[in-house]
């Protein structure tokens, strides 16, 4: 996707419809109940945003400056206000309008890395383990700050009139595993809503309360993600406390707007070290007791992928590549015929493996538990950033070992630019 297709900075990115799409999304409407999960719902294929969802969790990942040094902070209150604001600061990257992203087929992966200008390297590979339900886990690792973030997401949609919810089940963890043993963020997400399908305008917004909690220093952040009513409330605005668990004590508070500026203000009995001088803006105007971050003048940091020619059948932007091509053509009826194609693709291999008795392994994550997965990170030697990173790259961006990972499509495609994957 390329800037020009994301909103940064308005409160509301609405859509009006043309009478066609309209008719034929009213079309849909007309066969669902309150209430109904919309999972196999097929949707028309103008209210897709052109990525897919393996690829869209990385705006999570999209400024992570906020986290760079916190393994260096010795304050547990300073380290966990940082992972606050780096949870908070991902939502203002959005499509305009209202836009869906791909539903992953299984064994559908994304992978990339960043590089920075602290000269370390993060890596990112998400991997969708269930389609039916719909499970997407993933790992972000930055060997040189020590940065280890793994989650899953479960997202489950509902009709609920005017409007159709994500329930964004799944959660994040953050850990700084050298630096601090034990001592793990976990963090829920906000659900989404598609707003006016029926009347009005169409918008997305965020809303609901989350939660980030790091049991080993007791510490704990309410947050709101605040959603504007018929007569009250607010767009995309962010309400919460952080606070001790064991005492109620509350060390600061949340405020702001996901799509513009945000803040945490430190009370008066949290340590002075708990805000982070690099993070005091002029849009606090210095105040040594607030951190704030700029959603609209931030910088985005760019992903670094291999060329689609390079890339995988499985690999996202491969394997949706001319659905996408439709999209940004507006050639709508092709976008259709080639989305049609990858759907009727998956149910006729999963039909092969039953048929074969072969049960899909997926590739880079393994069970480890009920309703929990675990990165397949190959034996480390040493804690050597330098060594990490090495082995990371070698995993994430070497070749499938397992013959199943390396087709996707049953039958070649006449239009396939592919180039072989190394056996």
């Amino acid at each position: 996707m390329s800037d020009e297709d994301v909103a940064v900075s308005s409160d509301v990115e609405q859509e009006v419809l043309d009478d066609e799409p309209k008719s034929i999304l009213l079309g849909i409407i007309s066969q669902l109940r309150k209430g109904m999960d919309l999972s196999r719902v097929t949707l028309p294929t103008f209210v897709l945003e052109p990525r897919s969802m393996c690829e869209r969790i990385t705006d999570f990942m999209s400024h992570p400056e906020l986290v760079l040094g916190t393994h260096k902070k010795a304050d547990p209150i300073a380290r966990f206000n940082d992972v606050v604001m780096y949870f908070l600061s991902g939502w203002h990257i959005r499509p305009k309008g209202v836009k869906k992203p791909y539903n992953p087929v299984l064994g559908e992966f994304f992978r990339c890395r960043w590089k920075f200008p602290d000269g370390s390297e993060s890596f990112y590979v998400c991997e969708q383990v269930s389609h039916h339900p719909p499970v997407s886990v993933y790992v972000y690792i930055n060997p040189q700050n020590d940065i280890w973030i793994s989650g899953d997401l479960r997202p489950k949609s509902k009709f609920l009139g005017n409007s159709a919810a994500t329930i964004m089940q799944g959660t994040s963890r953050i850990a700084f595993r050298r630096s601090f043993p034990g001592e793990e963020y976990v963090v829920t997400l906000p659900n989404v809503y598609a707003r006016g399908i029926l009347f009005g305008s169409m918008h997305l917004e965020m809303g609901d309360a989350v939660t980030v909690r790091c049991t080993k220093n007791d510490l704990l952040a309410d947050i709101e993600f605040q959603t504007k009513g018929y007569f009250s409330g607010t767009y995309n605005g962010l309400k919460g406390k952080i606070k001790r668990v064991g005492s109620g004590e509350v060390l600061g508070t949340v405020g702001g707007k996901w799509t513009d500026t945000m803040t945490i203000t430190k009370s008066s009995s949290a340590p002075a070290t708990s805000i982070s001088p690099t993070m005091t803006t002029q849009a606090t105007g210095a105040n040594p007791n607030v951190m704030a971050f700029d959603a609209v003048t931030a910088t985005i940091h760019s992903k670094i992928t291999l060329p689609e020619a390079e890339q995988e059948e499985f690999e996202s932007r491969k394997l949706w590549a001319a659905v996408t091509r439709g999209l940004a053509t507006r050639d709508l009826d092709a976008a259709t015929v080639e989305k049609t194609a990858i759907e009727d693709n998956q149910r006729a291999i999963v039909k092969e493996r039953a048929a074969a008795g072969v049960q899909w392994e997926p590739r880079f994550f393994k069970p480890a538990g009920d309703e929990v997965w675990e990165f397949r990170m190959p034996t480390l030697q040493s804690d050597d950033p330098v060594q990490i990173t090495s082995v990371l790259e070698q995993f994430i961006f070497g070749p499938p070992s397992n013959p199943m990972h390396r087709k996707f499509w049953a039958t070649p495609r006449s239009d396939a630019k592919t180039t072989p994957v190394p056996l």
